[in-house]
């Protein structure tokens, strides 16, 4: 039985979906309604009723008989059929007919439409791969299928019905701020979009900042690896898919991209995930931002994490209760921020730039003696120096040539050896010839107190 769609392979730019019309005869047992649950739970026909998909295998009587239904058939002939099962469908005043069903352009999947109408060189392949973003699908089509683009967006478009919008990927990218451009296939031109990711909200501009859902699991492994008290500096945070959730989490963060794009969404994201109090903004160069950290934490510190924020609730019942008692914050169950001393150390850097992160590592030797300072305070408060989290990419795919060929590179930066907590973590292929990795180590300290 071919329930494929017909061939149409003049289509190129516009889109007929009234061609998409296909009639299919198929055997089918008539028999009254009340006799349909037994028939369908028979061994001897079970193996016989259509199991096709999107196809109903029981339907009423065209025909208009009374109390009459089909049951739809996958044999082409009553040969074909058992002697158990012609026996049951005798027994059951069964009558096989030819039953009619009638496919449109509604039937099929995205795919099987694109094999309908691309050229036969182009079928294996097919583009119905796509990444989501908010309401758009963002796909990177190879360019021997850049002439069909146009009708390849307007069927991904019909056939996800969440998708509002459809762009392709253009090679180049923005070179200062990194982000993908993009062309409209199909849909609405409305590129700002709301996504959900580590259950955090962020709004963003997708034609102007950078944004990879597929970086989802990378976000969570990293964030996951983060304590509530740390304080973490995000030296590329675009529109926060680190800073937000560690935020959630009881972090404090510095963030920072140099795309006022990014930084603009990066302040909105903040607001409307409730973390206002725990990261601050800021839209500068990277290097400059390396530099500044540890000093704007020592002279601006964070409040001290004081635990799991409770409900709204149960803060509003605690306030009343402090206000009716006038008990000290002693006796509270949220203590007041007085209680503990406040965060006055970096803990982590965070660096997913991984075309050019490892560019900036320079920025580290000396961090903690600038600004006429000698570093005595800092020496004193960290005992244990920042661990960086660097995002880079590698065409070594070997893993034991990979750690050594990033090795070599972070080293040659800082002009000293990582040997503290050193961690390489394969994040994905981007390409046949080039990996994506993570290079976790501790600032050496001799690095940080360079002169």
């Amino acid at each position: 039985m071919d329930m494929s769609p017909p061939i149409h392979r003049w289509m190129k730019d516009d889109l007929d979906r009234s061609v998409f019309q296909k009639s299919v005869t198929v055997l089918a047992a008539r028999i009254p309604a009340r006799d349909t649950t037994t028939l369908l739970k028979s061994d001897a026909l079970r193996r016989y009723i259509m199991d096709v998909p999107k196809i109903r295998s029981v339907v009423w009587d065209p025909s208009g008989t009374q109390g009459q239904r089909l049951v739809l058939l996958k044999v082409p002939t009553e040969a074909a059929l058992s002697p158990e099962a012609r026996i049951l469908l005798t027994e059951h005043s069964a009558e096989l007919v030819d039953h009619t069903i009638r496919l449109n352009y509604d039937y099929w999947t995205a795919d099987d439409i694109l094999q309908a109408i691309l050229p036969e060189e182009l079928l294996n392949g097919s583009p119905t791969g796509f990444s989501v973003t908010g309401h758009i699908a963002h796909l990177n089509l190879n360019k021997e299928y850049l002439p069909y683009k146009k009708i390849i967006g307007k069927v991904i478009l019909d056939k996800n019905p969440a998708i509002k919008t459809v762009v392709n990927k253009i090679d180049n990218i923005d070179n200062k701020f990194r982000f993908f451009k993009m062309e409209l296939l199909a849909g609405e031109p409305n590129f700002v979009v709301e996504h959900h990711e580590s259950n955090c909200r962020f709004t963003f501009d997708f034609s102007k900042v950078y944004w990879n859902s597929r970086l989802h699991t990378e976000h969570d492994r990293l964030v996951q690896l983060f304590k509530p008290e740390d304080v973490v500096a995000d030296v590329f945070a675009g529109v926060g898919p680190f800073a937000i959730p560690a935020a959630r989490k009881g972090c404090a963060v510095l963030a920072n991209d140099l795309n006022p794009d990014s930084a603009c969404f990066l302040s909105t994201n903040i607001v409307k995930n409730n973390v206002a109090d725990l990261v601050r903004a800021s839209c500068e160069d990277g290097r400059d931002f390396i530099r500044d950290a540890i000093f704007n934490v020592l002279e601006n510190p964070f409040p001290p994490y004081l635990g799991p924020k409770p409900s709204r609730l149960k803060e509003k019942k605690l306030r009343r209760d402090r206000q009716a008692s006038e008990r000290s914050s002693q006796d509270s169950v949220y203590p007041l921020e007085s209680t503990l001393p406040p965060r006055k150390v970096v803990t982590r850097f965070v660096m997913n730039l991984p075309d050019s992160a490892l560019d900036f590592l320079d920025a580290f030797r000396g961090v903690m003696v600038t600004r006429d300072r000698i570093g005595g305070e800092l020496g004193r408060l960290y005992d244990a120096m920042p661990m960086i989290h660097c995002y880079c990419f590698t065409r070594e795919l070997e893993p034991v040539k990979a750690e050594a060929d990033i090795r070599l590179r972070v080293e040659a930066k800082i002009g000293h050896k990582i040997e503290e907590d050193v961690d390489l973590h394969l994040v994905r292929s981007v390409a046949p010839n080039k990996d994506m990795y993570c290079v976790s180590f501790r600032l050496p300290r001799p690095v940080a107190f360079a002169r």
